[in-house]
């Protein structure tokens, strides 16, 4: 088995392994918990088919014919359950209303986030809201490409890098498809997530049942965080919590984020949607504290879906600079002393970590 060690180069979409016809490409943990491909070189046949699809190695920018837009779903309950102004959700009932089919991460029965597919609006549920690790692709390409074969509806919502994987994977057009990726601070360990989930699990002594990373109910932006163990729920602030901090910190984000060739507002999907941070700036009667997405219109396509949706919004137009932020200019920055936090992060038990952050 060969492994790919040039971790800055690999972004972990897993398409390389859909796509290889001979099977020979498998996605494996490091032990950082980033999931690499491996080719098992007596299977490979050298077709090229894995560096085709490689969003890293192939152009994911577009050329810049772009709208921009600040938006609020007029319905309250769809802000509310969402991180940012309810932008994904109206996108999503379009393709549902269609008889189509959503796709975008959630938890699974442990706790692992994976992306999966929504058919009705209890789906849709799980679907909504960010989640603050990278999610796992495995078998999402090929069941989005058997749908649009099938002629259906389909949205796709994921990080800039997976979708871009996913339009390189299809590799044509499709009138039902849409893309639309997101402002990406960066993606967590999977692994380390789950040692969270433990922790949390064992200081309560019960099963997580449910994790909300963005928590309007002080109607501050999404500012805490909550969530349920065995019919009981925790609240605090996103700043207090350990994992979180962590995040936001820099310190737990895979190693091809810190050159993330997607910190631009240029891009190949229909759409990116994002918070739309400085609406108190630009437009501060809109500034409530549930939040305002941020919506920028690429390609043709998105705007045939913008008429049709906008009035499900209160929406406003607005100029390239009035929505640029951090991770639409440059990618997150390496903190200093991360290899060591990784090491000991990797064998520490999380309640010493939390102490060692806190203090």
């Amino acid at each position: 088995m060969e492994k790919n060690r040039r971790k800055e180069t690999c972004c972990g979409c897993g398409a390389c392994a859909e796509v290889c016809p001979e099977g020979a490409i498998h996605m494996i943990y490091d032990r950082e918990g980033f999931a690499y491909p491996e080719i098992d070189k007596s299977s490979c046949t050298g077709c090229g088919r894995c560096k085709s699809v490689c969003p890293v190695k192939v152009n994911g920018t577009g050329e810049g014919q772009n709208t921009y837009f600040g938006a609020q779903a007029k319905k309250k309950q769809l802000r509310y359950s969402s991180s940012s102004g309810g932008i994904f959700p109206v996108l999503a009932q379009y393709v549902i209303e269609r008889g189509g089919i959503v796709y975008g991460a959630g938890y699974d029965r442990d706790m692992n986030v994976v992306h999966k597919g929504a058919e009705n609006y209890a789906q849709l549920e799980g679907i909504k809201r960010t989640k603050y690790v990278q999610s796992n692709m495995e078998g999402i390409f090929s069941s989005i490409k058997k749908n649009l074969v099938g002629n259906r509806w389909v949205l796709f919502c994921g990080t800039p890098c997976q979708t871009q994987a996913l339009i390189l994977f299809l590799n044509k057009k499709y009138e039902k498809l849409i893309t639309v990726d997101l402002v990406c601070y960066g993606v967590p360990s999977p692994v380390f997530w789950k040692k969270y989930v433990k922790f949390l699990e064992h200081k309560h002594r019960g099963k997580l049942k449910d994790f909300c990373f963005r928590d309007k109910r002080n109607v501050d932006n999404g500012h805490m965080r909550s969530y349920w163990i065995d019919g009981v729920e925790y609240v605090d602030s996103i700043y207090q919590d350990i994992y979180c901090k962590l995040y936001f910190k820099n310190y737990v984000l895979r190693p091809a984020c810190y050159n993330c060739k997607f910190c631009t507002v240029n891009r190949n999907s229909d759409f990116t949607i994002g918070d739309f941070w400085g609406i108190e700036r630009v437009k501060p009667e809109l500034d409530d504290g549930m939040g305002t997405s941020l919506v920028i219109v690429h390609s043709d396509q998105a705007r045939k879906i913008w008429e049709m949706i906008k009035a499900e919004l209160d929406w406003f137009e607005c100029e390239r600079n009035d929505l640029l932020q951090p991770r639409l200019l440059e990618a997150s920055r390496i903190p200093r002393f991360y290899y060591v936090l990784v090491d000991l992060y990797r064998i520490m038990p999380f309640r010493l970590i939390e102490r060692v952050m806190n203090n």
